[in-house]
């Protein structure tokens, strides 16, 4: 398949099974839920060691948040609920609870509910005071600007992680400018999250290492300066390969937002040195979806 004079390359993405939930963050502004919540989804890239892999989902209008101010929509994956409500529990805490003017809403329903603000009312110190509207539990926390609210619980939900593609270009300016393209687009989408920094990862990995005490390492075959010293898959103009990582909700969200960044890429084309398109996968061996390129671009 060649688009734009981009090959896409007849391969496929490899993923696995997540839990996940969504928080709604709000403020005084958008400036400062924008602020917490980039503080709440800070080393989350990967699970690899950052124990969950985190994003911004969306920017909310007051329309579209429980209490009627600026918002911002964060989402959480992780390998296993019990990681997913630490993760949570300790970003609220220190990310959100800390910073001024916010407060802290459930993103998703779930029959699975994980602690939100359950647990972060013992800071008020017994100060606190429950409220319950229309179902839901809410806590009031004093602290020094006045005082944090928090629902008690949100939903945690089944997921898939690591989705991705591969940008090969000519140069690192070229892929870099195609992977920011690919973001753009990729962010209007729902349901997903790109959780490397500004959505693209560099230093895509394999599965193992010659060193025992790592469980992923460099993954050579792509990588441009390695082309005489390793079984190389780029060709002798490919110069710089950047991916990008998707996690979302099911299936078809991570379908379409790999469709809408891929085509952002080819529309950039060969006249801007893309070359092909390809994916990171392990031979089937990783997880069970499958993300086939030329598929999802037919």
């Amino acid at each position: 398949m060649i688009i734009n004079g981009v090959t896409i390359d007849a391969t496929f993405a490899e993923a696995f099974p997540m839990k996940a939930t969504r928080a709604i963050i709000t403020a005084q502004n958008e400036k400062w839920a924008m602020i917490a919540a980039q503080a709440m989804t800070g080393f989350a890239t990967s699970v690899i060691a950052c124990g969950c892999e985190a994003g911004i989902e969306r920017v909310l209008s007051p329309d579209e948040t429980p209490d009627g101010r600026a918002g911002v929509s964060v989402m959480i994956f992780a390998m296993g609920g019990k990681g997913l409500a630490k993760q949570l529990e300790t970003r609220s805490g220190q990310c959100v609870l800390t910073s001024p003017t916010s407060a802290l809403f459930a993103g998703i329903e779930s029959d699975i509910k994980i602690p939100l603000g359950k647990n972060l009312r013992y800071f008020g110190d017994g100060f606190q005071i429950a409220k319950k509207i229309s179902g839901k539990r809410y806590w009031r926390i004093p602290v020094m600007d006045g005082e944090f609210l928090a629902e008690a619980t949100t939903g945690q939900v089944n997921a898939i992680g690591g989705g991705n593609f591969l940008v090969l270009a000519r140069s690192q300016p070229q892929a870099l400018a195609a992977c920011e393209a690919a973001i753009e687009a990729m962010r209007l989408m729902p349901n997903v999250i790109m959780p490397f920094p500004g959505g693209v990862v560099r230093s895509g990995s394999k599965v193992g290492s010659k060193y025992k005490t790592l469980n992923a390492s460099t993954n050579d075959a792509f990588c441009p300066t390695l082309k005489g010293a390793t079984k190389t898959d780029l060709s002798p103009n490919i110069e710089s390969v950047m991916e990008i990582v998707i996690d979302g909700l099911s299936k078809e969200d991570i379908d379409n937002a790999m469709r809408v960044g891929m085509q952002a890429v080819c529309d950039l084309g060969a006249a801007n040195g893309i070359e092909r398109i390809s994916a990171g996968n392990y031979g089937g061996k990783l997880g069970p979806f499958h993300f086939h390129l030329q598929e999802i671009l037919a």
